[in-house]
C-alpha cells in the first residue's frame, strides 16, 4: 500500500491509523476502541462561539450517545491549557493539536469561505448572541482576539468503527457545517425494519 498524501481528504472505506491521543486531562483515548463507534470531530480554535454552541449539543444528549455505542472524540488547533480555560467541563476527551498535525494528517483545512460563506451567517449570529450570554453571566470566558490558528479553520466529522474503518466523514464547507447530533445518531443506529404485508388467504 503506497504511502498516503498529506492533505489529501479520506473516504467511506479506507482505515484509520489505529493510535493514542493525549486529552487535556492527562489521560489518553484510543481510536479505534474495541466495541464502540469512534465519532471523531476536528472543530476549531478554543473558545471559538460556533463550536461551543455546536458542543453544549453534544454535551446535552451524551448519556443518549453514550447509549448507541458512540465515544467522542473532538480536536481543537489549540493548546491543552486553552482548552482547559474553554471547554475542560464538557463530558468528552478533548484533544489539543496546536500544530495542525492531525489536521493535515487527515486533510482538514483552512480557508476564508469558513466566514465568508453566507450559510455560516445564521449559525454564527446565533452562536455569538448565546455566548455573550454566558460571557455576561460568568460561565464561560470571552472568546480569544487572536485565536491559536486563526479564525478560519473548517470542520470535519469522522466516524470510526472498532476496527479502525472509516464509516462515513464529512468535511465542512463553513465553520458552522458539521453533523448534528440527530444526523450523528441516523448513521449509527439501524434502520427501523418495515413490517410486511400479510398476505390474504
Amino acid at each position: 500500500m503506497s504511502a498516503r498524501t498529506e492533505g489529501r481528504k479520506w473516504s467511506v472505506g479506507e482505515r484509520f491509523t489505529a493510535r493514542e491521543l493525549e486529552t487535556v486531562s492527562g489521560g489518553t483515548v484510543r481510536i479505534p476502541e474495541p466495541g464502540m463507534t469512534v465519532h471523531l470531530q476536528f472543530r476549531r480554535f478554543a473558545g471559538c462561539p460556533i463550536c461551543h454552541l455546536h458542543l453544549r449539543s453534544f454535551a446535552r444528549r451524551h448519556e443518549e450517545l453514550k447509549a448507541a455505542g458512540v465515544r467522542e472524540v473532538v480536536v481543537f488547533h489549540s493548546s491543552a491549557e486553552e482548552l482547559r480555560t474553554y471547554e475542560g467541563a464538557l463530558p468528552f476527551a478533548l484533544v489539543g493539536d496546536p500544530r495542525r498535525r492531525l489536521y493535515r494528517e487527515y486533510g482538514v483545512e483552512a480557508a476564508p469561505r469558513a466566514l465568508l460563506d453566507p450559510r455560516v451567517w445564521g449559525g454564527l449570529l446565533r452562536a455569538l448572541i448565546n455566548g455573550f450570554g454566558d460571557f455576561f453571566t460568568g460561565r464561560h470566558p470571552a472568546p480569544p482576539v487572536l485565536p491559536a490558528g486563526g479564525r478560519l479553520g473548517l470542520p470535519a466529522d469522522f466516524l470510526i468503527g472498532s476496527e479502525g474503518e472509516i464509516l462515513a466523514v464529512k468535511y465542512g464547507e463553513h465553520a458552522d457545517d458539521q453533523w448534528s447530533v440527530d444526523e450523528l445518531l441516523a448513521q449509527v443506529r439501524p434502520a427501523p425494519t418495515r413490517l410486511q404485508p400479510v398476505p390474504v388467504q
